[in-house]
């Protein structure tokens, strides 16, 4: 008997150990990820796209300042380095591009109609932006050259070469991966071209000014 009862309590013990509710699992804190500024520095190249509008003249036909328009097309090579733990960047950037930028004016002098053209331009530049992590602001500045076109109803045309200056301001985005896209804004001044074979030996000079405005899009290296 008392063996039996013995049993019993051991039974019981038993039991009430299976029944017992299981230890709780302590949850550590697990570290967030940390996080990174955007990185500017480095090579990159891509293509822009956009619009010109500007002022011509030509001084030996009494012609005053006429407009000019038309649109571009090309490419863009650049450098961007930023200080760790700075958020100025400092770039380098030049582009080419492809331009149908033109405008006449027709008077007294020239009856049958003066046109002046731009074919291609491209530019030289340096970048100041100010980094806002994905986002970069920028002001830019260097040289443009260009050519100007000069053409009179009836007379052979000339085409120079130009170099001037530029200067403007825009706006770039990370957008994905290694892509980033841009809105900018040039001002660019080629000066004037002398044009007397174009004008049948009338001493005339050409002027060339121009706003350009364009967007971009880049993949960094």
């Amino acid at each position: 008997t008392t063996a039996l009862a013995g049993l019993g309590m051991f039974a019981q013990a038993a039991n009430a150990a299976d029944l017992a509710p299981p230890t709780p699992r302590v949850a550590y804190p697990t570290k967030a990820p940390e996080y990174r500024a955007y990185d500017w520095t480095g090579f990159y190249a891509g293509i822009n796209g956009g619009y010109g509008w500007g002022r011509s003249s030509w001084d030996g036909f009494g012609s005053g300042n006429f407009n000019t328009s038309g649109s571009m097309l090309g490419g863009t090579i650049g450098y961007n380095w930023q200080g760790m733990g700075s958020p100025f960047v400092f770039g380098l950037e030049g582009d080419v591009d492809w331009a149908n930028i033109r405008g006449s004016f027709a008077n007294a002098a020239c009856a049958g109609g003066c046109e002046t053209k731009s074919s291609w331009l491209a530019t030289v530049r340096g970048r100041l932006g100010y980094s806002l992590d994905r986002v970069m602001p920028y002001i830019t500045g260097g040289l443009a050259v260009g050519d100007i076109q000069a053409n009179r109803v009836g007379f052979s045309g000339m085409s120079d070469t130009r170099a001037g200056w530029t200067i403007g301001g825009g706006i770039e985005g990370a957008i994905v991966d290694r892509w980033t896209a841009k809105v900018e804004y040039l001002y660019t001044d080629l000066g004037s071209s002398n044009c007397s074979a174009a004008a049948r030996g009338i001493a005339t000079n050409v002027s060339s000014r121009n706003n350009i405005l364009r967007a971009g899009l880049n993949y960094r290296f």
